[in-house]
Protein backbone atom coordinates (compact mmCIF):
# COMPACT_ATOMS: atom_id res chain seq x y z
CA UNK A 1 0.00 0.00 0.00
CA UNK A 2 1.21 3.48 -0.89
CA UNK A 3 0.18 6.20 1.54
CA UNK A 4 -0.55 9.14 -0.76
CA UNK A 5 -3.50 10.98 0.81
CA UNK A 6 -1.55 13.71 2.63
CA UNK A 7 -2.14 17.40 1.93
CA UNK A 8 1.54 18.13 1.33
CA UNK A 9 1.31 21.38 3.29
CA UNK A 10 5.08 21.59 3.74
CA UNK A 11 5.40 21.77 -0.04
CA UNK A 12 3.00 24.66 -0.57
CA UNK A 13 2.49 26.47 -2.91
CA UNK A 14 3.69 23.60 -5.15
CA UNK A 15 0.98 21.30 -3.84
CA UNK A 16 -1.85 23.84 -4.10
CA UNK A 17 -2.73 22.50 -7.53
CA UNK A 18 -0.57 19.36 -7.69
CA UNK A 19 -0.91 16.44 -5.25
CA UNK A 20 2.33 15.50 -3.54
CA UNK A 21 2.17 12.07 -5.16
CA UNK A 22 2.51 13.69 -8.60
CA UNK A 23 5.47 15.91 -7.76
CA UNK A 24 8.33 14.97 -10.10
CA UNK A 25 12.00 14.22 -9.57
CA UNK A 26 13.93 13.83 -12.79
CA UNK A 27 10.69 13.76 -14.77
CA UNK A 28 9.30 10.83 -12.77
CA UNK A 29 6.54 11.32 -10.21
CA UNK A 30 6.94 10.20 -6.61
CA UNK A 31 3.97 7.89 -7.16
CA UNK A 32 5.59 6.21 -10.18
CA UNK A 33 8.84 5.72 -8.27
CA UNK A 34 7.14 4.16 -5.26
CA UNK A 35 4.83 2.01 -7.35
CA UNK A 36 7.79 0.79 -9.39
CA UNK A 37 9.71 -0.15 -6.25
CA UNK A 38 6.80 -2.21 -4.93
CA UNK A 39 6.24 -3.98 -8.24
CA UNK A 40 9.96 -4.77 -8.49
CA UNK A 41 9.71 -6.29 -5.01
CA UNK A 42 7.03 -8.69 -6.27
CA UNK A 43 3.81 -6.93 -5.31
CA UNK A 44 1.05 -7.85 -7.76
CA UNK A 45 -1.65 -5.79 -6.03
CA UNK A 46 -1.04 -2.24 -4.82
CA UNK A 47 -3.52 -0.13 -2.88
CA UNK A 48 -3.12 3.66 -3.03
CA UNK A 49 -5.07 5.93 -0.70
CA UNK A 50 -5.98 9.40 -1.95
CA UNK A 51 -7.66 12.54 -0.64
CA UNK A 52 -5.95 15.77 -1.74
CA UNK A 53 -6.57 16.16 -5.50
CA UNK A 54 -7.87 12.59 -5.53
CA UNK A 55 -9.26 12.90 -9.04
CA UNK A 56 -5.87 14.02 -10.41
CA UNK A 57 -4.17 10.99 -8.88
CA UNK A 58 -6.86 8.61 -10.18
CA UNK A 59 -6.68 10.14 -13.67
CA UNK A 60 -2.90 9.78 -13.67
CA UNK A 61 -3.12 6.14 -12.62
CA UNK A 62 -5.52 5.44 -15.48
CA UNK A 63 -2.68 6.28 -17.91
CA UNK A 64 -0.16 3.94 -16.26
CA UNK A 65 0.69 0.29 -16.91
CA UNK A 66 2.54 -0.55 -13.70
CA UNK A 67 2.60 -4.35 -13.99
CA UNK A 68 0.33 -4.85 -10.99
CA UNK A 69 -3.32 -4.51 -10.11
CA UNK A 70 -3.83 -1.02 -8.67
CA UNK A 71 -6.74 -0.26 -6.34
CA UNK A 72 -7.58 3.23 -5.12
CA UNK A 73 -8.93 3.90 -1.63
CA UNK A 74 -10.57 7.32 -1.60
CA UNK A 75 -10.81 9.32 1.63
CA UNK A 76 -13.36 11.98 0.63
CA UNK A 77 -13.97 13.54 4.04
CA UNK A 78 -10.34 14.14 4.98
CA UNK A 79 -7.00 12.38 5.07
CA UNK A 80 -7.12 9.55 7.62
CA UNK A 81 -3.36 9.49 8.36
CA UNK A 82 -1.26 6.35 8.20
CA UNK A 83 -3.34 4.16 10.50
CA UNK A 84 -6.78 5.36 9.47
CA UNK A 85 -5.88 5.05 5.80
CA UNK A 86 -4.74 1.46 6.24
CA UNK A 87 -7.86 0.55 8.23
CA UNK A 88 -10.23 2.07 5.65
CA UNK A 89 -8.52 0.13 2.87
CA UNK A 90 -8.48 -3.21 4.71
CA UNK A 91 -11.11 -4.80 2.43
CA UNK A 92 -8.69 -4.46 -0.52
CA UNK A 93 -6.16 -6.86 1.00
CA UNK A 94 -6.29 -10.61 0.42
CA UNK A 95 -5.73 -11.35 4.09
CA UNK A 96 -3.10 -14.05 3.66
CA UNK A 97 -0.02 -12.14 2.52
CA UNK A 98 2.53 -9.76 3.99
CA UNK A 99 1.60 -6.10 3.47
CA UNK A 100 4.29 -3.60 2.53
CA UNK A 101 3.31 -0.09 3.62
CA UNK A 102 5.25 2.77 1.99
CA UNK A 103 4.97 6.56 2.24
CA UNK A 104 4.77 8.15 -1.22
CA UNK A 105 7.29 10.88 -0.38
CA UNK A 106 10.10 8.50 0.59
CA UNK A 107 12.99 7.61 -1.71
CA UNK A 108 15.26 4.73 -0.72
CA UNK A 109 17.43 1.82 -1.75
CA UNK A 110 16.08 -0.31 1.11
CA UNK A 111 15.66 -3.91 -0.02
CA UNK A 112 11.91 -4.45 0.29
CA UNK A 113 12.17 -8.17 -0.45
CA UNK A 114 14.58 -8.68 2.44
CA UNK A 115 12.37 -6.56 4.70
CA UNK A 116 9.35 -8.75 3.89
CA UNK A 117 11.26 -12.02 4.25
CA UNK A 118 12.81 -11.06 7.57
CA UNK A 119 9.42 -9.94 8.81
CA UNK A 120 7.84 -13.26 7.87
CA UNK A 121 10.67 -15.23 9.45
CA UNK A 122 10.41 -13.28 12.71
CA UNK A 123 6.71 -13.91 13.32
CA UNK A 124 6.28 -10.26 14.33
CA UNK A 125 3.02 -8.40 13.85
CA UNK A 126 4.89 -5.55 12.17
CA UNK A 127 8.48 -4.82 11.18
CA UNK A 128 9.57 -1.20 10.83
CA UNK A 129 12.51 -0.14 8.67
CA UNK A 130 14.47 2.31 10.80
CA UNK A 131 17.83 4.04 10.61
CA UNK A 132 20.13 5.76 13.05
CA UNK A 133 20.14 9.36 11.88
CA UNK A 134 19.94 12.81 13.44
CA UNK A 135 16.25 13.52 13.97
CA UNK A 136 13.92 15.20 16.45
CA UNK A 137 11.54 12.24 16.50
CA UNK A 138 12.70 8.78 17.44
CA UNK A 139 11.22 5.37 18.04
CA UNK A 140 12.67 3.46 20.99
CA UNK A 141 13.40 -0.27 20.84
CA UNK A 142 14.90 -2.89 23.09
CA UNK A 143 15.39 -6.63 22.72
CA UNK A 144 11.60 -7.14 22.92
CA UNK A 145 10.81 -4.65 20.15
CA UNK A 146 9.06 -1.29 20.13
CA UNK A 147 8.62 0.31 23.52
CA UNK A 148 8.12 4.04 22.92
CA UNK A 149 8.53 7.18 20.90
CA UNK A 150 10.10 10.53 21.73
CA UNK A 151 9.85 13.97 20.13
CA UNK A 152 12.78 16.00 21.42
CA UNK A 153 11.49 19.14 19.71
CA UNK A 154 8.23 19.22 21.67
CA UNK A 155 9.19 17.09 24.65
CA UNK A 156 6.37 14.64 23.90
CA UNK A 157 6.89 11.01 24.91
CA UNK A 158 4.65 7.96 24.60
CA UNK A 159 5.48 4.56 26.00
CA UNK A 160 4.16 1.04 25.59
CA UNK A 161 6.31 -0.12 28.50
CA UNK A 162 9.47 0.71 30.39
CA UNK A 163 12.46 -0.10 28.15
CA UNK A 164 15.31 -2.31 29.26
CA UNK A 165 18.80 -0.94 29.82
CA UNK A 166 19.79 -2.08 26.34
CA UNK A 167 17.31 0.16 24.53
CA UNK A 168 18.20 2.25 21.49
CA UNK A 169 16.67 4.99 19.34
CA UNK A 170 16.17 5.23 15.62
CA UNK A 171 14.34 7.30 13.06
CA UNK A 172 11.43 5.71 11.21
CA UNK A 173 11.76 5.56 7.41
CA UNK A 174 8.05 5.38 6.57
CA UNK A 175 8.45 1.83 5.22
CA UNK A 176 7.07 -1.19 7.07
CA UNK A 177 6.07 -4.82 6.62
CA UNK A 178 2.87 -5.99 8.29
CA UNK A 179 1.25 -9.32 8.99
CA UNK A 180 -2.35 -9.32 7.64
CA UNK A 181 -3.54 -10.12 11.17
CA UNK A 182 -3.00 -6.47 12.08
CA UNK A 183 -5.98 -5.40 9.95
CA UNK A 184 -8.37 -6.95 12.48
CA UNK A 185 -6.56 -5.43 15.44
CA UNK A 186 -6.83 -1.75 14.54
CA UNK A 187 -9.44 -0.59 17.05
CA UNK A 188 -8.73 3.12 16.65
CA UNK A 189 -11.32 5.17 14.75
CA UNK A 190 -11.12 8.04 12.27
CA UNK A 191 -7.76 9.60 11.47
CA UNK A 192 -4.90 8.16 13.49
CA UNK A 193 -1.20 7.44 13.26
CA UNK A 194 -0.22 3.81 12.76
CA UNK A 195 2.56 4.35 15.32
CA UNK A 196 -0.09 5.05 17.95
CA UNK A 197 -1.64 1.67 17.13
CA UNK A 198 1.78 0.00 17.20
CA UNK A 199 2.41 1.32 20.70
CA UNK A 200 -0.99 0.14 21.92
CA UNK A 201 -0.42 -3.30 20.42
CA UNK A 202 3.11 -3.48 21.82
CA UNK A 203 1.72 -2.65 25.28
CA UNK A 204 -0.56 -5.69 24.98
CA UNK A 205 2.35 -7.97 24.09
CA UNK A 206 2.41 -7.82 20.29
CA UNK A 207 5.82 -7.94 18.66
CA UNK A 208 6.60 -4.75 16.75
CA UNK A 209 10.15 -5.27 15.53
CA UNK A 210 12.74 -2.97 13.96
CA UNK A 211 14.90 -3.66 10.94
CA UNK A 212 17.96 -1.43 11.04
CA UNK A 213 18.63 -0.19 7.51
CA UNK A 214 21.28 2.35 8.46
CA UNK A 215 23.62 2.59 5.49
CA UNK A 216 20.94 2.23 2.84
CA UNK A 217 20.24 5.40 0.92
CA UNK A 218 17.06 7.09 2.17
CA UNK A 219 15.37 10.45 1.88
CA UNK A 220 12.04 11.96 2.90
CA UNK A 221 11.23 14.62 0.30
CA UNK A 222 8.34 16.24 2.17
CA UNK A 223 9.89 19.73 2.32
CA UNK A 224 11.10 22.16 -0.36
CA UNK A 225 14.68 21.90 0.85
CA UNK A 226 14.75 18.10 0.68
CA UNK A 227 12.90 18.07 -2.63
CA UNK A 228 15.52 20.41 -4.11
CA UNK A 229 18.26 18.14 -2.75
CA UNK A 230 16.61 15.08 -4.27
CA UNK A 231 16.30 16.79 -7.64
CA UNK A 232 20.03 17.59 -7.57
CA UNK A 233 21.36 14.36 -6.14
CA UNK A 234 18.95 11.48 -6.65
CA UNK A 235 19.35 9.32 -9.70
CA UNK A 236 17.69 6.14 -10.91
CA UNK A 237 14.09 5.27 -10.06
CA UNK A 238 14.49 4.40 -6.37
Amino acid sequence: MILAAGLGTRLLPLTKHTPKALVEIGGVTLLERTLGRLVEAGCDRVVINVHHHAESVSNFLSTQRPGAEVLVSVEPDGALETGGGLKKARHFFRGDRTILLHNVDVLSTIDLVVLAREHEASGALATLAVNRRPASRHLVFDESGLCGRIDTRTGYEEWARVPSRRHWRAGFTGIHALSPEILGRLTEEGAFSIVRAYLRLAASGARIEPRDVTGDRWMDVGTHERLDTARREWDGTA
